[in-house]
């Protein structure tokens, strides 16, 4: 168990390292023991519940316990208590909402790993002052709305990029235009075409349509358009061209 943190110099730097190493494994052992103790609690009451991840939380003796739908539960170290909601911090006389922090953390880490040629993207004019994705469904009338404002976003110094988001869910028909969009050989012109309630021609190729709707439904996305800035901070609905730049620090 030890192996690694042993060589073969006796002396009191080798003690101290051996010192270290068992209170990391005694630690490493407790945790994983209250992982295993949340774990099988929810295997027996909830058997259903996607969990995704399970990992110590800010607040002393408690686990947060992250489900694959973007949900968060915390639960106490036994497995017999938990509760619902988001985990405050008052420091420095200021309130602070931890768990929107991770989400901020977490949409910014999800939206950067998706590679450019999976989204639509409207691109700043000259220097590219601020990042916005907007998760969209074509059809929606507020979604609409806000793609009028993406010239002058664009004019302003933000790329606007879309990723897909249809709200009827996959195979509607809101997701078959997004698909005719994205495979169209202009995919500028045809979403702006199809944002106007224009036909554009149907289409179909590899896409990742279906993956960016599981993204966004895992992020906590519930309706379109849901804009999320580049410092992960997610603005749901419609909001004006000017209001976004100011979010973004650039008015």
């Amino acid at each position: 168990m030890f192996a690694p943190c042993i060589n073969k110099v006796n002396n009191m730097k080798f003690l101290n390292r051996l010192v270290l190493c068992f209170f990391a494994v005694v630690m490493s052992a407790s945790v994983h023991a209250d992982d295993q103790k949340i774990r099988e609690t929810l295997a027996k009451v909830i058997p259903d519940l996607p969990v995704k991840s399970i990992e110590k939380s800010e607040l002393e003796g408690v686990y947060q316990v992250n489900t694959e739908a973007g949900e968060t539960l915390f639960f106490s170290q036994d497995g017999r208590f938990f509760i619902t909601g988001d985990l405050y911090s008052l420091e420095n006389n200021k309130i602070q909402n931890l768990s929107e922090i991770k989400r901020e953390q977490q949409r910014v880490a999800k939206i950067d790993a998706i590679p450019g040629e999976q989204k639509i993207v409207f691109p700043a004019q000259g220097e590219t002052k601020g990042k916005i994705a907007v998760f969209t469904d074509i059809d929606c009338g507020y979604c609409r709305k806000l793609h009028k404002e993406v010239p002058a976003l664009n004019k302003m110094g933000v790329e606007v990029s879309y990723l897909a988001y249809p709200r009827a869910g996959v195979n509607s028909e809101s997701y078959k235009k997004y698909v005719s969009a994205f495979c169209a050989e202009d995919k500028l012109l045809a979403m702006t075409k199809a944002k106007n309630g224009q036909e554009i021609e149907p289409k179909v190729c590899a896409n990742h349509v279906t993956e960016q709707y599981n993204l966004g439904r895992e992020i906590g996305i519930s309706g379109t358009p849901a804009i999320i800035l580049d410092n992960g901070t997610l603005i749901p609905g419609y909001v004006s061209a000017d209001k976004i730049a100011k979010s973004l620090g650039i008015m």
